[in-house]
């Protein structure tokens, strides 16, 4: 794969064309129509994805809930780090919502090439962090929402949550 065409993506940023081609072999270009789940939220969290044209929205399911959205990953934008931090299964669903070309590699063989490669890895951790903090503060976001509007639906309707 050429993955030069690819280098203006925000997730390469940092490093050199050198780099670029030790990471190369290892990606993989896919494409998807809009509309397609490219993984369901608790599904076998094997690769890391990164959008180089299109849109991904990531829902989360909490168990008690209604599947709320967590964020939209734009181009550049990576998505299925579960699988970069060596869990077993995905935190939430992955689905196209415009028709959509994504670079994938298998999330162990990232850690591989981070811990072979320290330079590298380190803008490429430093990026997974970045989006491991946002996801995380949209998700609290959304769920301090949701409780919110519970909390409002219920004393309006006279609702005490006693027992």
């Amino acid at each position: 794969m050429d993955i030069k065409k690819y280098a203006s993506l925000a997730f390469f940023n940092g490093l050199s064309a050198e780099d670029l081609d030790a990471l190369a072999p290892y990606f993989t270009s896919m494409r998807f129509v809009a509309g397609t789940t490219i993984f369901e939220q608790g599904e076998r969290a094997e690769s890391v994805y990164l959008v180089a044209s299109g849109e991904v929205v990531i829902r989360y399911k909490p168990m008690d809930g209604p599947p709320m959205t967590v964020t939209h990953v734009q181009p550049g934008g990576i998505f299925g780090w579960s699988a970069a931090m060596g869990n077993q299964a995905y935190t939430s669903a992955a689905i196209c919502s415009l028709d959509s070309e994504v670079l994938c590699i298998k999330g162990e063989t990232l850690r591989n090439l981070c811990e072979k490669n320290p330079q590298v890895g380190s803008v490429l951790l430093e990026r997974l962090s970045l989006v491991v903090a946002e996801r995380q503060r949209h998700r609290q976001g959304n769920v301090s929402s949701i409780l919110a509007n519970g909390m409002r639906q219920a004393s309006c309707s006279g609702e005490t949550g006693e027992n």
